[in-house]
């Protein structure tokens, strides 16, 4: 199963239609002027003003006391990981979440954690299956110290806790003496589907963050939020994994230009692909999970085609979407991804389809 990209293949036609992800993005011509503009400094040093401010802001937006700046989500979730917990340590989080399958074994290698996988529908748990998972506390069993959630819930289908779910799992987990933590890659899109603030999604975590080089179209970047004492044992970890940046504003800028021009518009995402799914809906032996957001996934086995086999087929047509599973296809709409793209994905599928 092709779970990642490969180099480009010269025998194919140009990608017209990218809905292989939605960090297929790219700074638009405003966003590169941004970027160029941008006052810079030493960024390691604390020197570089565009950083600042771009830190500055997220802590702000999420209401935390501190943020830092690091160049990827996933650096983002280990150093969260390595700072909440100790060599042996548990963590909690579900069966299907990023740090389990798309981090190369970072918390293993990195922070020597466990994570134990919960299993829920769309990504998420409730209350009783994580409170089922609780260990006694006893010399011979591992430490839970943290509690890790999805907003949104990527194989999940792109799913949205409610903010009442949401405060309940976090809240039992403080409860049992454990840290909280949200890996937040597409918070915006959950804040602009629920239309719920990210500093109320967020309240009740001890560390969140956010990714600007998803839908929110920035070419680098995620910042991670949390309090003081907190980015200051991050920024160790950020030290350590070789995160320090130098004039790191030129980036910055860019994703301080995605929070001015890029969350709002999320919105033409989500319409666009509830779009998709229902053009997808009305092809035969297709199986479509209805989205919430950006992400559409969609069942295969109907057509007697695995997700390779389609995935391939339309990649031919000019047509990139992600394999997810032997019969599962994950379509992304974005902001280089307009309604008339989207209309064009579903005949592609189709006619390939039809034949």
């Amino acid at each position: 199963m092709a779970y990642a990209p490969s180099r480009p293949n010269p025998s194919l036609p140009p990608v017209r239609i990218n809905l292989y992800s939605d960090t297929q993005t790219r700074p638009s011509v405003a966003m590169k002027d941004a970027m160029m503009r941008a006052e810079v400094g030493d960024e390691q040093n604390g020197d570089d003003p565009t950083v600042n401010a771009l830190c500055d802001r997220m802590a702000a937006l999420t209401g935390k006391e501190a943020a830092v700046f690091l160049p990827s989500g996933t650096m983002c979730n280990q150093i969260s990981i390595a700072v909440h917990c100790r060599p042996g340590d548990e963590i909690l989080a579900h069966e299907a979440s990023h740090i389990v399958t798309n981090e190369g074994g970072g918390p293993g290698a990195l922070a020597g954690a466990v994570v134990l996988g919960l299993r829920g529908p769309r990504g998420m748990f409730d209350v009783p299956t994580m409170q089922a998972a609780f260990r006694e506390k006893r010399r011979n069993a591992p430490p839970q110290t943290l509690l890790s959630v999805e907003q949104t819930a990527n194989l999940g289908g792109g799913s949205v806790w409610k903010l009442d779910d949401l405060n309940a799992v976090l809240d039992a987990a403080h409860d049992w003496g454990m840290a909280t933590h949200m890996d937040g890659a597409r918070l915006m899109n959950a804040v602009v589907a629920a239309g719920v603030p990210a500093h109320e999604m967020a309240a009740r975590c001890d560390s969140v963050w956010l990714d600007f080089t998803k839908g929110l179209g920035a070419p680098l970047g995620a910042v991670l939020c949390g309090s003081t004492a907190f980015i200051d044992r991050a920024w160790r970890w950020k030290q350590r994994l070789g995160g320090s940046l130098r004039q790191a504003g030129l980036s910055a800028a860019g994703c301080l230009y995605a929070l001015d021009h890029n969350i709002d518009r999320l919105a033409e995402d989500h319409a666009n692909a509830a779009v998709l799914a229902r053009g997808l809906g009305q092809i035969e032996g297709i199986a479509v999970e209805t989205p919430e957001t950006n992400l559409v996934f969609f069942d295969t086995r109907g057509t007697g085609m695995t997700a390779d086999a389609l995935a391939a087929g339309v990649r031919a047509e000019g047509l990139s979407v992600s394999v997810m599973g032997a019969y599962r296809v994950r379509a992304c709409t974005h902001l280089d991804v307009d309604r008339a793209g989207v209309d064009d994905a579903v005949r592609i599928i189709r006619a390939f389809l039809a034949k």
